[in-house]
């Protein structure tokens, strides 16, 4: 397994790699994610035909034919969980509300990383406090505290001297680098969704080469705002309205103790991205990645999906009358923690896929599930 491992990771451009794993260690929180976009720009634009941005920061990158019938977009999203300051108290200890879904008991004791708007402060690191055991009463303290009675400790001696530091509104991630703990296994705290967003950028890079070649117009896409509602992947899909949408995000992978599999079903890190089965995903578009990843060998786990998918496609696939979508998720462990870890196998095989898939359309398919076929 171990040699497997080393070819998994030599199998990567070492460019890429470096470029994943700055992505995933530039802060970029739901509602601030310039810093993140401007890199994933600035990777695509020597692969790209055109780059360019919206007001609110989503950003594509386009190959094909302009006069192409069919549009094509690759969905991820840029931003991660973070942190808001609410409240300064009289001894400047700060209290934050939430930006995305943050479990409050497995923060304590982390550092955050703020980007203060105070001007020439810039970078303001903040402890989330936590009373030494010797100091807790065992009656109260035995509970998990919500998120709003945890305070940040950014050493400052009252809320005068704060102030001069940091703004109630100021944006804060925590403090977590990447690390590979194999040559499969990467960690980090924002794989969710640095991870969708250099999927669909690895996609389009592999296209380049024979762009020439393709009969649709492939448009990468990194929006903006999904874990506080999934807001730049609606502002795309209005502006842009693409034919057909492939959306890469991460999905929980179950393999790890204490999951009730009955409930959430099995899916292991490294044995293959997960494709969405269910009514926001199009049965041909979803046929289309199945027999991607089949021409390729590329094991797919079949992921049943309600009525909502969790991820952009929510979204996407309602507007503009119904836009056809498909669905690959990179099994993730410990999702919304600052230790989620994912297989770079299932990683590149979902650009592999997508890079397939999108080689092979035609430029003519039809998605009409009453009348037509692809």
């Amino acid at each position: 397994m171990a040699g497997e491992w080393r070819t998994i990771r030599r199998s990567m451009r070492p460019e890429s790699l470096s470029f994943l794993r700055t992505l995933l260690d530039t802060p970029t929180p739901s509602g601030f994610e310039q810093d993140g976009q401007r890199l994933w720009l600035s990777y695509l634009k020597p692969f790209a035909e055109s780059c360019w941005s919206d007001s609110y920061g989503n950003c594509m990158a386009a190959i094909g034919p302009k006069d192409a019938k069919v549009t094509l977009a690759i969905f991820g999203h840029c931003d991660e969980i973070g942190l808001a300051v609410n409240h300064i108290d009289s001894a400047g200890f700060l209290y934050c509300r939430s930006l995305g879904g943050i479990d409050a008991g497995s923060i304590v004791g982390k550092r955050v990383r703020f980007r203060s708007s105070v001007a020439g402060v810039g970078e303001v690191i903040g402890l989330i406090g936590a009373t030494a055991i010797h100091l807790q009463d065992k009656m109260s303290d035995a509970k998990v505290r919500k998120l709003h009675e945890l305070f940040i400790d950014i050493g400052c001696k009252d809320q005068s001297s704060a102030l001069t530091t940091i703004n109630i509104g100021d944006t804060g991630v925590f403090l977590d680098s990447s690390m590979m703990m194999s040559d499969d296994y990467l960690v980090a705290r924002a794989l969710d969704n640095r991870a969708g967003i250099f999927a669909a950028a690895e996609t389009l890079r592999m296209l380049a080469p024979n762009a020439a070649q393709l009969r649709v117009r492939v448009v990468a896409v990194s929006t903006v705002q999904e874990e506080i509602g999934l807001h730049g992947a609606a502002m795309v899909a209005s502006s842009l309205k693409p034919t057909v949408a492939f959306v890469t995000d991460v999905g929980h992978a179950t393999d790890s103790p204490g999951i009730n599999h009955p409930q959430h079903g099995l899916f292991k890190l490294g044995a293959g991205p997960k494709i969405a089965i269910g009514p926001p995903t199009h049965p041909t578009v979803t046929g289309m990645l199945a027999a991607a990843a089949t021409a390729k060998g590329i094991a797919l786990q079949r992921s049943a999906t309600g009525g909502r998918s969790g991820t952009d496609t929510d979204a996407i696939f309602r507007a503009g009358g119904g836009i056809p979508c498909g669905l690959l998720s990179i099994p993730l462990r410990y999702m919304h923690t600052t230790v989620e870890m994912a297989s770079m196998r299932d990683l590149t095989q979902v650009s592999e896929v997508f890079a397939s898939a999108a080689s092979h359309m035609r430029g003519d398919e039809c998605f009409d599930l009453v009348r037509g076929h692809a």
